[in-house]
């Protein structure tokens, strides 16, 4: 199980982190991932950190998002993070993570296995 939290309502320019906690699973075997889905639009993937292996892990960023926001992950929390800073308007979606047994990251929606129940952003103008 996936469970999303830390969402919110931010004004533009802030910054905001949002929470992923794993249960079942260690989150260093999966690609874990962060997507998102504003009104009216599909889900859309932000952001990946790979498996650990023994040359440590890569991370992938959507452009929207490259540069100003970061995904991390706790092994002792079991949990992965999405630090967002120079938030827009534009990033205003519900917010999801997910975790993938592919060996390698993958930005495809079909390629994740679990999905957590997503956390609503909301950054005003």
């Amino acid at each position: 199980q996936l469970q999303a939290y830390g969402g919110g309502l931010v004004q533009a320019g802030g910054s905001m982190r949002l929470s992923c906690a794993a249960s079942g699973f260690i989150v260093t075997r999966y690609v874990m991932g962060w997507f998102r889905q504003a009104p009216g639009k599909q889900r859309e993937f932000v952001a990946a950190v790979s498996r650990r292996n023994w040359s440590g892990s890569n991370t992938d960023y959507s452009d929207s998002v490259k540069g100003r926001c970061t995904i991390s992950r706790d092994t002792a929390k079991n949990s992965v993070y999405l630090e967002m800073n120079s938030l827009k308007p534009e990033d205003t979606a519900v917010y999801y993570c997910a975790a993938s047994s592919m060996a390698t990251i993958d930005r495809t929606l079909i390629s994740y296995d679990y999905w957590g129940q997503g956390t609503q952003v909301t950054v005003s103008s």
